[in-house]
């Protein structure tokens, strides 16, 4: 099967060469959404058949298969060619993407035109070969969300009908990020119905918009981001400071967990979030699945996620031993930052999910006061499982209790 993927602007009267327009006079199958129909149809051969290209996309490319069928039952080793319709660069977040993903052995040929981001940075006079991309076209936030705390300074956005400029803008106020002018480009292409907007994002979260619309983001300054985050900027749970692991730990931790190279970091006793919280800033590509049994725990977790800039957490409330886990992506980091007396039923329920790369830490605490030794637990909790321990690290900041960073994983 042979695509020839022709882009199209939002313009009345589509910009098109010679070739392209050869093409479509010896074309038979055509495809496209209805707008793109309505923009070409007087231009199609008058038998034309159309394939109208909506959700969901299997059945489209059922129907692809179909026509083939029915080609090759007419004529032996003819090659069916399909003239699809797309919006702007179909290579470019488009339909030529979706092809070769449906259906990598077809032939491909695409005739390109400027996407609705170049469009909208050619209005400004705006350069754009610094300019991150991100989709929110049927996507959800968290290629986003990286992009902010990433603290990229131009950020070139695709949205759909409810990823719009309005709850974007909201979003990024809810946590902080207002170093940001929008930019918002609508009907780009259509010279009776486009229209390009400046704004702040306060009166961007109010506005509206008509679709199709793309915007770009741009830094007013730069955001300041430390590396641990200070101890006193987090709310506490009851204001007790011991309830909270301490920066220097959290990073020891973070490190111990292998963050860099991991994909997706479970945190099973979060209480303040600070563990989660610190993950999520200095390692933006995680998928991070917070759990706390404490319901207060929600409402300091949420004040703190929005105060220090953190989106994209999710967070599970409950007791971990009855959540049902099998949903979730299976981890290859996990934090117990609280066990109440029941690690080794834990650490088992854990060992269901994690990948066989995964890494496990715990920290524990040394100290009179405590009854359980958890330390005691985890090598029982390990010896029982099979699990590979590392030595543990032994630390302690000024007049706090010893702690011991404990990591293990899977034997080989």
């Amino acid at each position: 099967m042979k695509f020839i993927v022709v882009g199209l602007s939002d313009e009345r009267e589509p910009q098109l060469d010679s070739e392209v327009i050869g093409i479509i006079k010896q074309g038979k199958v055509f495809s496209g959404g209805k707008r793109h129909h309505e923009l070409i149809a007087h231009l199609l051969p008058e038998r034309a058949e159309w394939i109208d290209i909506t959700t969901p996309l299997d059945a489209v490319f059922e129907q692809y298969e179909k026509r083939e069928t029915i080609l090759a039952e007419k004529e032996v080793g003819a090659t069916l060619s399909i003239i699809v319709f797309a919006s702007g660069d179909p290579l470019f977040f488009g339909f030529a993407n979706t092809i070769q993903r449906k259906m990598p052995g077809a032939e491909l040929v695409v005739y390109p035109t400027f996407n609705s981001l170049q469009m909208l940075a050619h209005r400004l006079i705006m350069p754009y070969h610094d300019m991150r991309i991100v989709s929110l076209t049927g996507r959800p936030w968290p290629e986003f969300d990286k992009a902010l705390i990433e603290n990229v300074k131009k950020i070139g956005v695709l949205t759909d009908r409810e990823h719009t400029p309005a709850t974007i803008a909201q979003r990024m106020l809810e946590y902080g990020y207002n170093n940001y002018k929008m930019y918002v480009g609508v009907h780009l292409g259509n010279p009776e119905r486009e229209c390009v907007s400046t704004l702040t994002l306060e009166e961007a979260a109010l506005a509206e918009f008509e679709h199709p619309n793309c915007l770009i983001l741009v830094q007013t300054k730069q955001a300041t981001r430390h590396f641990g985050i200070p101890d006193k900027d987090f709310t506490l749970l009851d204001g007790r400071e011991k309830m909270i692991t301490k920066m220097p730990i959290r990073l020891l931790t973070l490190q111990a967990l292998e963050l860099p190279q991991k994909r997706v970091f479970w945190d099973i006793g979060f209480c303040t979030g600070s563990v989660s919280i610190e993950a999520r800033l200095q390692f933006p590509h995680l998928q991070i699945e917070a759990f706390e049994i404490r319901p207060e725990c929600e409402a300091i977790m949420q004040s703190n996620v929005r105060k220090l800039g953190a989106p994209g957490i999710n967070i599970h409330m409950g007791d971990f031993l009855e959540t049902d886990i099998t949903v979730l992506p299976r981890p290859d980091a996990v934090f117990i930052g609280g066990h109440g007396g029941r690690l080794k039923m834990i650490i088992q329920k854990i060992l269901t999910m994690l990948t066989d790369d995964g890494v496990i830490v715990m920290n524990s605490v040394t100290s009179p006061k405590v009854t359980t030794d958890s330390h005691q637990l985890w090598d029982e909790a390990c010896q029982a499982f099979g699990l590979r321990q590392e030595p543990p690290l032994r630390i302690q900041l000024n007049d706090y209790n010893q702690i011991i960073i404990l990591k293990s994983t899977i034997q080989k």
